[in-house]
């Protein structure tokens, strides 16, 4: 058990040095004004694997997470993606190829919190997540629910990380980006990646990118 433990402390040590020699991303505003219509996205919107090697641009990504689950009503710090009781549970990690970052939507920016390219623990069995060029990783903290651990939480947290979920697809499929909402990763291994508690679930993931030329 000792043993254990030091593993677990150097593995967390090693994690919070390595953030430190990533720097916070400044995100752009949002452009609200592009895409297609609601009715067009849910028309276009399908699932995709198979993406471009090209990056996403500073733009489509501010979007992407503005839209995901962006603060859209600044005087009451409200949301795109309504939750459960607004306890705004669900927190975005974004794996790109050079470390994974925690979306601030207060702050707009991306905080570090990985170094490394840790899209393999995301993609688990499946091989074609590593050729996203980006990944979202949706983890509920239900401890912000204060009602402790029991099936009905874990039920609002899995239905709000849904919602999330589904704002992505239908930004991607507005903004000529591909994804496929996931609920299979390297839980273990993310889990110490990501240093997460016992009350913070990892629930489901998005690769995005843009679409291969036909």
């Amino acid at each position: 058990m000792k043993h254990y433990l030091f593993f677990i402390g150097i593995l967390f040590m090693t994690n919070t040095l390595n953030a430190q020699n990533m720097k916070e991303i400044k995100l752009n505003a949002p452009n609200k004004t592009r895409g297609a219509s609601l009715m067009q996205a849910l028309n276009d919107r399908e699932s995709v694997r198979e993406f471009s090697n090209k990056s996403l641009s500073t733009q489509d990504l501010s979007d992407l997470l503005w839209a995901a689950n962006g603060i859209n009503r600044p005087d009451s710090k409200k949301r795109t993606a309504p939750s459960a009781l607004n306890k705004q549970d669900v927190d975005i990690y974004v794996c790109l190829p050079e470390g994974i970052y925690l979306y601030d939507a207060e702050k707009n920016s991306l905080k570090p919190v990985a170094e490394g390219d840790h899209r393999a623990a995301v993609g688990g069995q499946q091989d074609f997540v590593q050729t996203a060029p980006v990944s979202l990783i949706l983890v509920s903290d239900i401890s912000r629910f204060g009602m402790g651990d029991n099936e009905q939480i874990r039920l609002m947290a899995a239905m709000d990380a849904g919602i999330v979920s589904q704002n992505i697809n239908l930004f991607c499929a507005a903004n000529n980006l591909v994804t496929v909402p996931r609920a299979s990763m390297d839980k273990d291994k993310l889990k110490k990646v990501l240093n997460l508690k016992e009350h913070q679930l990892l629930l489901m993931n998005n690769p995005v990118g843009y679409p291969q030329k036909k």
